[in-house]
């Protein structure tokens, strides 16, 4: 494992952890909440970070727990960190005229809110992909935790559109998040997810 990370090392950039930006795990993170992981920071404070990583899809899916919702087409549910695990979230691009008491996080991009009108929304037919998902759980990090792993390299900060948040599915996007970085960091794809496999 020296030799892969002495050919792909790299330092942290320089951006800021804040609301609404993305956090992109170091392709030697082996955590299976983290591994190729791409987390929307929701919050991040002096008191601490809470995230929803953004393409780990499960096989669950919300209709399942809602009978008004079982004749939409599936709406998927993704694995948001391991904090809170039996609580379900959700962002959206939906306004607080539609989905009250939600939280901006950055542009048209919003957390949580009246989850009654939410479900009304869906169960009326309105499409939810690329609209809104759901996660299980959160990521988060007590105060200074999350800069403490930037720095030891754990994350690289980036900034990403709510539509591709919102449309993200699985390893693929942490790769179209890591070609967004820039040449200095490309040599990180092609680095193997199993590297004791080959």
């Amino acid at each position: 494992m020296a030799q892969y990370r002495d050919v792909f090392k790299i330092k942290h950039n320089d951006l800021c952890p804040e609301k609404g930006k993305i956090l992109i795990s170091e392709p030697f993170l082996q955590d299976v909440y983290f591994q190729r992981s791409v987390v929307l920071l929701v919050e991040h404070s002096i008191k601490g970070s809470m995230g929803l990583v953004v393409n780990k899809q499960t096989t669950l899916i919300v209709n399942d727990l809602f009978p008004e919702l079982k004749k939409l087409p599936d709406i998927p549910i993704f694995l948001g960190g391991p904090v809170a695990s039996n609580h379900l979230f959700f962002i959206h691009s939906l306004g607080p005229e539609v989905v009250p008491d939600s939280v901006r996080i950055h542009g048209n991009l919003r957390f949580d809110g009246n989850f009654e009108a939410l479900r009304d929304y869906l169960s009326e037919g309105h499409p939810a992909k690329g609209v809104v998902k759901f996660f299980l759980g959160y990521s988060g990090w007590e105060n200074n935790q999350l800069n403490t792993e930037i720095v030891r390299n754990s994350w690289l900060v980036s900034h990403s559109s709510p539509e591709s948040i919102l449309l993200a599915e699985d390893d693929l996007y942490w790769n179209h998040a890591v070609e967004g970085l820039g040449d200095p960091y490309s040599s990180w794809t092609n680095f193997p997810k199993f590297p004791e496999m080959n």
